[in-house]
């Protein structure tokens, strides 16, 4: 029996989607805006590809044919999953694909804020340097990693990728995560001692505004935050606040509140030295998006065979 598999926002992924190894007929959508929209184009679908289309309880009992929602990202916040599973849909999402690309953008926004390399460069293009009294010049600090403590909020596969690199760059490590494990310190203790704060955690009411103006006034003066994770974990206000007043001393971010921020967002269109924002491209290095498209695929076959995996539950 043929099955209609439909993906709302293909342009979300730059990679190749193999084909499926079942009787299938498959359509693609570049993006899917509007609710209306997506209830139109699943008519009759027994299988959604989605990234960030929002699949909420109002559309899903509009498609009483559906049967699964494959994400194609780790994050499923996008979907009504008490909903789905009311009504019987199975969401599947992507694991343990980002183990490279994202540590590796952490890293490079912890370089470049601990360096001021943007702000330097930037003064460079500026003509700063061409009218300088010395070969050099100091206006923005800078500070080594080596020697320096990262605090990783969220120890799981990517926490502790990213502790690996910390650890050969010779930065003191500490970590904290709701699910006990060896060696974690307390919330209190990362946010007190880390010259560098990470963010890996999932958004949750829990998360949500997880580092606000209370918690910014306990780190140091010289750290930076930085978040590939999720926007609402970082009341946004706050963080510009405490940029601007010296609170901490820098931040990258390669996620916002709301994505894209189209009616605008205050980090955005900040014009801070201390301040780096990414379009929520730290996921997307080619050979991840790759391995995302292939598992993407794992997962609907796998379904199909009757041997769902990489399940969400609730």
């Amino acid at each position: 029996m043929t099955k209609k598999i439909v993906f709302l926002d293909r342009e979300s992924l730059d990679a190749k989607v193999r084909e499926f190894n079942f009787p299938h007929e498959y359509v693609e959508y570049e993006s899917t805006w509007s609710p209306e929209d997506t209830v139109e184009r699943l008519k009759g679908a027994e299988i959604a590809l989605i990234n960030k289309v929002p699949m909420r309880a109002e559309t899903l009992k509009q498609l009483p044919d559906l049967k699964l929602i494959a994400v194609a990202a780790t994050g499923t916040d996008v979907v009504d999953k008490a909903a789905a599973k009311a009504q019987g849909v199975t969401v599947v999402n992507i694991r343990n694909y980002a183990f490279n690309t994202v540590p590796e953008h952490v890293v490079g926004l912890m370089f470049a804020l601990r360096r001021a390399i943007v702000p330097y460069a930037n003064s460079v293009r500026r003509g700063d340097w061409a009218k300088s009294t010395q070969f050099c010049y100091f206006d923005y600090p800078i500070y080594d990693i080596a020697g320096s403590t990262l605090g990783i909020v969220g120890y799981g596969a990517l926490g502790k990728s990213i502790a690996k690199r910390a650890e050969a760059l010779g930065m003191k490590v500490l970590a904290y995560d709701v699910f006990p494990q060896e060696g974690l310190v307390d919330f209190e203790t990362i946010l007190t001692q880390s010259d560098v704060i990470t963010l890996h955690v999932p958004l949750t009411p829990d998360t949500r505004n997880l580092i606000g103006a209370e918690q910014l006034a306990k780190m140091k003066k010289s750290a930076i935050l930085i978040n590939t994770a999720r926007g609402g974990l970082v009341d946004e206000a706050a963080l510009l606040a405490a940029l601007k007043n010296g609170t901490i001393a820098g931040a990258g971010f390669d996620v916002v509140a709301q994505e894209p921020p189209k009616d605008g967002n205050i980090l955005c269109e900040a014009d801070l030295p201390n301040l780096i924002v990414t379009p929520h491209v730290a996921w997307a290095s080619k050979e991840a998006m790759q391995i995302l498209a292939d598992q993407l695929v794992d997962n609907v076959e796998a379904f199909v065979a009757g041997k769902p995996q990489n399940v969400v539950e609730g």
